[in-house]
């Protein structure tokens, strides 16, 4: 069995930032929800768009969430895992808006209205892979690059 060994943060940076979808992990009054979305990393930050009445538009705001991208290949028992931990927020000023609309928007799949930037800063990003020698953004089906 392949060991699990601990990333370092330029490694969790580089995944992160080269993935296109994830999970974002939020506790309501009803429990925990995970909600899969489309993201983009923009200035040390995870940024979606959802719609205010969604379960992270209503209860995303102002509160701990956790954000985790990652890949497995099943067959070989290898893959990896990166964690992002931080206080969610709302964007609303007018100016990071274009900002982000400039610089690296996020492109949800699922259709409908969603209007709401949701941003989460990270304060603790962790990640850890099992298997050895392998490139790691390589093997990423799909990937975004600066």
């Amino acid at each position: 069995m392949p060991e699990s060994v601990d990333l370092s943060h330029d490694e969790c940076l580089r995944l992160l930032r080269g993935g296109v979808g994830g999970r974002m992990a939020i506790c309501t009054p009803t429990g925990p929800h995970i909600v899969p979305v489309n993201y983009a990393v923009l200035d040390d930050a995870i940024v979606i768009r959802t719609s205010p009445y969604s379960v992270l538009g209503t209860y995303g705001r102002d509160t701990t969430l956790a954000f985790e991208v990652d890949w497995f290949d099943h067959e070989r028992q290898r893959g990896w895992s990166v964690v992002a931990r931080g206080r969610g927020d709302v964007v609303s000023d007018p100016t990071e808006l274009e900002h982000i609309r400039d610089t690296r928007e996020p492109r949800p799949w699922a259709g409908g209205g969603r209007n709401l930037y949701l941003r989460l800063r990270w304060n603790e990003l962790t990640g850890r892979r099992l298997g050895e020698a392998w490139d790691l953004v390589g093997s990423m089906p799909v990937r975004r690059f600066p």
